[in-house]
């Protein structure tokens, strides 16, 4: 365990370095901060932190700069984020209270997360499997064809057309929609096919066939893989950052473009709390000179999906956690209004 003067001299190096892009020294250090000790100290200090990797000399410099693990050590001690001022908490209020729908919500909110941090957002959508149906709509296209809406509690809409084996009469249409909301509305996604799986004989035999066919198409809707969507946004923002990615941006532009690499990256939606994977910790290669900061949201204080940004190691962790996790409340709150 470091002691806690060295633990102040790490923490005052990543500000530094954070800050002013440039390796520090001890003589900087001693000027900048108040360490209560000589810079002959400092020097001390800053040997043992080498010494045990927590900082490391880049080329000939007389600087140090943090390493993954300098840096990991420096979230895990963090006393708490960096609040966000009244006007900031206000700006985030007022410019995603003006989304129509869910996709205009997580545009909004990866807009607004690369524009305060000035990194690259990413947003999942809410989740299927980790949502509850609201509202199953079904509407008559033709005497043989119906149009089946679901709503979802985070705003989803998911519609398929489905291909009767008889013609359907308004009275059995209407029926049919509200023997089905009355099982499954409010209910979670994974308890629906054992709702639903009787509903059938309820009905007359002629009708038996066309309930069957939407019940269907309804569970097919819950269950298709192609669920986990993702938004990104900011991508130009990496480029500020060239001389923070040792060779080129390139692997990492390309570790952005694969989706399946992302969702890893941002994590299991059922941890909600902010999570901050820094360089190595981050198993795709491409992404070795990044950190990942990243939180769930939701509605009623249950996680439904990711949402965070990338960008280098050398990071404002503080600012970055505490605008990811305040954007995240906001959404959570638009969600469970909407």
């Amino acid at each position: 365990m470091l002691s806690e003067r060295r633990l102040q001299v790490l923490r005052a190096i990543v500000q530094d370095y954070v800050g002013t892009q440039e390796p520090v020294g001890s003589k900087a250090l001693t000027e900048r901060h108040s360490l209560g000790v000589s810079p002959a100290t400092v020097r001390n200090d800053m040997a043992a932190l080498e010494d045990e990797g927590y900082i490391a000399q880049p080329h000939t410099s007389a600087g140090r700069i943090p390493t993954d693990k300098g840096y990991r050590l420096f979230v895990d001690k963090l006393a708490g984020v960096k609040p966000m001022t009244a006007p900031e908490r206000r700006a985030i209020q007022n410019f995603l209270e003006g989304a129509v729908d869910l996709d205009d919500v997580v545009a909004r909110t990866v807009r607004l997360l690369a524009q305060i941090t000035r990194q690259v957002a990413v947003v999942q959508y809410p989740s299927l499997t980790r949502s509850t149906v609201r509202h199953v709509e079904l509407l008559s296209l033709a005497p043989a064809r119906v149009m089946l809406v679901l709503i979802t509690d985070t705003g989803r809409v998911e519609q398929r057309v489905v291909d009767c084996p008889a013609p359907v009469g308004d009275a059995s249409l209407a029926d049919l929609r509200a023997r089905l909301n009355s099982r499954v509305a409010n209910r979670r996604f994974a308890d629906v096919p054992s709702l639903v799986e009787d509903l059938p004989e309820a009905f007359e035999h002629e009708d038996r066939g066309t309930v069957s066919t939407v019940l269907s198409t309804l569970l097919e809707t819950l269950v298709e893989e192609n669920e986990e969507r993702l938004m990104i946004g900011g991508t130009a923002n990496l480029t500020r950052f060239g001389h923070d990615f040792p060779l080129t941006i390139r692997p990492v532009l390309e570790a952005l473009e694969e989706q399946v690499v992302l969702l890893k990256l941002l994590g299991e939606a059922q941890d909600p709390g902010v999570t901050v994977r820094i360089g190595h910790e981050n198993a795709h290669e491409g992404l070795n000179s990044t950190s990942v900061v990243s939180v769930g949201y939701g509605s009623g204080g249950e996680a439904v999906a990711k949402l965070g940004v990338v960008g280098p190691t050398r990071m404002d962790y503080p600012g970055t956690m505490g605008a990811v996790r305040a954007v995240a409340r906001y959404v959570g709150q638009i969600l469970a209004e909407s």
